[in-house]
């Protein structure tokens, strides 16, 4: 059970020195017609802690994202990305993106140009690549944050409702952490469950917010298990904290941003 003691005693890496320290984060993705992915799992990223953030969008996106998120690099996806790949702490892929083949093409390019120990946050297409071609990430730190569905694609089944065998299959079939929803595991047969998050959670956006979390942890030194839990528990408690004010439903995925840099301050 992923608990306030628990997290106690899986303490985050102290906040010490510049933002050097905290980790560079580069979130790719951001189709068109939905940037506002990568911005939301972007700020995310800042409010869980990382210091400094790299956003990568489709062209058309780039300077109204760079307006929008003033703290953030911003290029285009046909910028110098896999520059900002090699140097970049972590990597998230996949928020907002919407074709499945440039997704794969994508992420062969990226996560090339990036070292083995940069740590990666798949979401969305990325999963679905994924499914699809289970060789594409070769780094050592990687956290998945599939929903239903996309857990469906990567097991090639429908998850039924088992989710924490689900989850534990993956990490295993995967090598990696996985979070899905309440459920995390990793491949060496670590578990938990979180179980403080309500239904005002499946909101449009609320998955960009779960990844970006991850995304921030990691930046920051978290290990990849340590990162899902954290962020599992933000996310769920971002979502308690909204709910005397909008109601269990209601409250937006941009207001989930806002409460996550207080939630972990407080536990």
């Amino acid at each position: 059970m992923i608990t306030p003691g628990l997290l106690h005693e899986w303490a985050l890496p102290d906040p010490q020195g510049d933002k050097e320290s905290r980790g560079t984060v580069l979130v790719v993705g951001g189709a068109r017609r939905t940037p506002g992915a990568v911005l939301l799992a972007g700020v995310a990223a800042l409010r869980a802690g990382a210091g400094k953030l790299q956003l990568a969008v489709a062209d058309a996106s780039a300077v109204a994202l760079s307006i929008a998120v003033p703290e953030a690099l911003v290029v285009g996806l046909s910028g110098d990305i896999l520059e900002l790949a090699g140097s970049a702490d972590v990597i998230l892929l996949g928020p907002g993106l919407d074709d499945i083949d440039d997704t794969i093409r994508l992420m062969r390019s990226v996560l090339g140009a990036a070292g083995e120990e940069t740590g990666v946050v798949l979401d969305a297409y990325a999963l679905g690549a994924l499914s699809k071609d289970p060789d594409l990430v070769r780094q050592r730190r990687v956290v998945l944050t599939p929903n239903i569905t996309e857990a469906g694609h990567l097991l090639g089944r429908e998850p039924g409702d088992d989710l924490a065998a689900a989850a534990r299959e993956l990490a295993e079939r995967y090598r990696a952490v996985v979070s899905l929803y309440g459920y995390v595991a990793d491949p060496d047969g670590g578990a938990w469950r979180e179980e403080s998050g309500d239904t005002g959670l499946g909101t449009s956006g609320s998955g960009d917010v779960r990844a970006g979390i991850v995304a921030g942890l990691l930046g920051r030194g978290a290990d990849p298990a340590q990162a899902a839990c954290w962020a599992a528990y933000a996310h769920a408690m971002s979502g308690r904290r909204l709910a005397p004010r909008y109601g269990r439903v209601g409250f937006l995925a941009r207001e989930l941003v806002d409460e996550v840099a207080s939630t972990i301050a407080m536990v």
